[in-house]
């Protein structure tokens, strides 16, 4: 560890193809599918169900959140209903859909606050995390492809594995018949491209997750929080752990010991920038 003195190896993780082993799981996906608009005649909804239909062909087992009723948010608590379900569905998700119309160049706002709704932790539980997500939008007019690409940022905020594939269907109000059903054309050959791949996805990473999702810095975080609540006489250190920990104490002690140390004048830290600087000092 000489070389790599700030590490807290007890966090640390040795990446290693036998811990990418599926888990067996043999129950179908569970998919969750969102839309952006609440229109009678929504076209982000009759894509939704679309893609719906066509993953539930796949073997997928899906649900489709309807956001009439979800408040705007922080206007009521979370322990509103709607608010409960989509949360209680995101957790129940191993994949999602995001299809949003485009309004003024960028998701709706229907949309956008079922995103803000799910947290990115609460408490240990983290309902987006690891999860696989495909992104697809409507349009009124020409293609455009402004919201699939603000939809792929927002999965990766939430920590979500957006696939490759994208679907953006133009001029929504013609490819849809008086049934609600998407006419036969290149756009809806794009969509089930985008199902099939998200499906495929899905069953790669979802007994993954976990392992993948795993963060060096939260485990850092999730030790000193453990070591604070020892230290408070809140919870008795583990069988075991206190060797351990003896055993790496001095581990890393020997490191900065033989470590190469640094001048006075190379420690002292330049001025601060702030609340950013602080946090990497800490």
């Amino acid at each position: 560890m000489t070389q790599l003195p700030h590490l807290v190896s007890a966090a640390l993780d040795l990446p290693d193809l036998d811990k990418l082993a599926p888990t067996g799981a043999t129950h179908p996906p569970r998919i969750l599918i969102l839309y952006g608009s609440l229109r009678p005649q929504s076209f982000s909804r009759k894509a939704a169900l679309e893609a719906e239909r066509i993953l539930r062909h796949f073997g997928a087992e899906t649900r489709v959140f309807d956001p009439h009723d979800l408040p705007i948010l922080d206007s009521a608590g979370a322990d509103h209903p709607k608010v409960r379900q989509l949360r209680e569905w995101s957790l129940w998700s191993e994949g999602q859909v995001w299809v949003s119309p485009e309004r003024h160049g960028s998701p709706t706002a229907v949309f956008k606050n079922q995103i803000d709704w799910l947290p990115l932790e609460e408490g240990s539980v983290r309902p987006t995390q690891g999860r696989t997500l495909a992104v697809m939008q409507v349009c009124g007019g020409s293609q455009s492809f402004n919201v699939v690409n603000a939809l792929r940022v927002l999965g990766r905020w939430m920590r979500m594995i957006t696939i490759p594939n994208q679907s953006s269907v133009p001029k929504a109000w013609q490819e849809f018949d008086q049934h609600g059903r998407m006419k036969p054309s290149p756009y809806y050959d794009r969509i089930v491209d985008v199902m099939e791949e998200l499906f495929k996805f899905t069953l790669l990473l979802r007994d993954r997750s976990d392992y993948l999702g795993s963060r060096y810095s939260e485990r850092k975080g999730d030790l000193a929080a453990q070591a604070l609540a020892v230290a408070s006489g809140a919870v008795a250190l583990p069988v075991g752990a206190a060797a351990e920990s003896a055993a790496n104490d001095g581990a890393n002690e020997a490191d900065t010991n033989t470590a190469t140390r640094p001048s006075s004048a190379a420690r002292t830290p330049s001025a601060c920038c702030g609340s950013a600087c602080a946090s990497n000092q800490s």
